[in-house]
C-alpha cells in the first residue's frame, strides 16, 4: 500500500484563506476532538487531530500553546482545499 504525498499551500496563502480554527467534538467518534479550519467564508475547509496536533507540536509554554497550534496548522493544510 503506498501513502499519498500530501501537498500543502504556503503559510501566507493559508493566511489569507483561513478565517477560523476551532477546536471541536468530533461528531463521528465521541470522546474525540479535533481542530476544524474554516475558511474566511465560513467554509468548512479541513480538520486536523486534536492529540497527533498536540503531540506534534510539544511543550510550549501554556500561554503560547494557542498561537503554537496555529502556526502548526497553518503550515499544513492541504493544496487539495483550493477545489473545495
Amino acid at each position: 500500500m503506498s501513502e499519498e504525498k500530501i501537498e500543502f499551500i504556503s503559510y501566507e496563502d493559508a493566511i489569507a484563506l483561513v478565517g477560523a480554527i476551532q477546536e471541536e467534538e468530533d461528531i463521528d467518534r465521541p470522546n474525540k476532538r479535533i481542530f476544524t479550519v474554516y475558511s474566511i467564508e465560513d467554509k468548512e475547509l479541513c480538520w486536523f487531530d486534536y492529540e497527533e496536533v498536540i503531540k506534534d507540536v510539544g511543550e510550549v509554554e501554556a500561554g503560547e500553546r494557542k498561537e503554537a497550534v496555529q502556526n502548526y496548522i497553518l503550515n499544513r493544510i492541504p493544496t487539495w482545499v483550493r477545489e473545495l
